[in-house]
């Protein structure tokens, strides 16, 4: 048996267990199976290990993306520079028969971290780019924005970040004004505000100054229109949700645990 899965918490509802159930039953890997692993403390990761180990690899979600990097063995260099890892290889060393005794010893297991929401990103975005969309907005600034963050970073386009507790180098939602809005056609939201069931919530922008040459991308998928992109389609800007970086991160998590 291979299994594979999620840890997070706490884990209300899964893409992922849906998609690769799928996956699976399509490509005929009657021997594949994927679960949801509630751990509301990271620190049990090695107690589900022992317990699973036909375990070839993980998926992680809040909030563990970031307190999951101290059990990890190798870090991908993306995963490292973003700060957060979404996905776990877990690698098997075959038993070594002992030279004296002739006793199987038990495999090690070694843990690679890596971040596929960064190519999830990346590879949904570039082809709705534009001249104009050289200078970003991005709301949020907690453990989403990263990926996000690190893309742009990769793509040489201007951004400011906008959150309501403001750090250093960031901007306040309360500052947004015309100037702002208009100066930087790239909006992408990474907060929570308008997720489902609470489909009215968005966040707090000058919606009034968007245009044409705009682009809003949403992270959130459910529902597949927020309110943050229904405001931004009503002044004619382009819009963009989550679905299709889901399914490029969990493509390429497949990808990795397969090399």
């Amino acid at each position: 048996m291979k299994r594979y899965g999620l840890i997070g918490y706490p884990i209300k509802h899964s893409f992922s267990k849906g998609y690769f159930t799928r996956k699976f039953e399509e490509q005929g890997l009657t021997d594949h199976v994927y679960e949801l692993f509630e751990l509301a403390n990271i620190s049990d990761l090695p107690d589900l290990l022992k317990a699973h180990p036909d375990l070839c690899g993980l998926n992680v979600t809040i909030p563990h993306k970031i307190g999951v990097m101290y059990y990890l063995d190798k870090i991908d260099p993306a995963a490292k520079e973003i700060d957060a890892v979404n996905c776990i290889k877990i690698k098997k060393n075959k038993p070594v028969e002992s030279f004296f005794s002739g006793e199987i010893t038990s495999s090690k297991v070694k843990l690679e971290g890596y971040n596929t929401d960064a190519y999830g990103f990346e590879a949904s975005l570039k082809p709705l780019l534009k001249k104009q969309h050289d200078k970003a907005l991005v709301l949020g600034n907690g453990g989403s924005s990263r990926a996000v963050i690190y893309v742009l970073k990769k793509l040489n386009i201007d951004f400011t970040v906008v959150g309501r507790r403001v750090i250093k180098n960031q901007i306040n939602f309360n500052e947004l004004n015309k100037d702002i809005i208009r100066k930087n056609k790239l909006i992408i939201n990474t907060t929570p505000l308008g997720m489902s069931p609470k489909t009215e919530a968005c966040p707090d922008i000058p919606y009034e100054f968007l245009t044409p040459e705009h682009l809003l991308y949403d992270l959130i998928y459910t529902p597949e229109q927020t309110e943050f992109l229904k405001r931004g389609a009503a002044k004619g800007a382009a819009t963009k949700n989550g679905l299709e970086m889901l399914h490029l991160q969990a493509e390429k998590s497949w990808e990795i645990w397969n090399e």
